[in-house]
């Protein structure tokens, strides 16, 4: 099993071996954009954007993809449009986003089993 097929950190999920699924949990409307850790398995972001119109959705897919390296069109949401709870699709390896979190976050949280 490759490092891509299973992922170290929990909010992050391969998708074929140039794309992943990143899981957040949003809070709208914060003083600024930043991410928090980890809740029940989910990236924790707070998000400057207000939740009206989708403004907060395009602002996270913009921040994320700006984090990451990589182009606005590489971070789609693929759902939770009205949830805080999300799925984004990006077009970049699971290794990538979990190197990004080892980076931002320290080391990933040890295996619950």
């Amino acid at each position: 099993m490759t490092e891509d097929s299973s992922p170290r950190w929990p909010c992050v999920r391969a998708a074929g071996s140039d794309a992943c699924i990143l899981t957040v949990s949003v809070q709208p409307n914060a003083r600024h954009t930043e991410l928090v850790g980890l809740q029940e398995g989910a990236l924790r972001l707070k998000l400057a954007a207000p939740p009206i119109d989708g403004q907060a959705n395009v602002a996270l897919a913009a921040w994320l993809a700006k984090e990451l390296g990589l182009p606005k069109r590489s971070v789609q949401l693929r759902r939770g449009a009205a949830a805080r709870h999300k799925q984004l699709d990006i077009d970049t390896a699971a290794s990538a986003v979990c190197a990004w979190l080892d980076q931002r976050l320290g080391a990933p949280p040890s295996p619950s089993r």
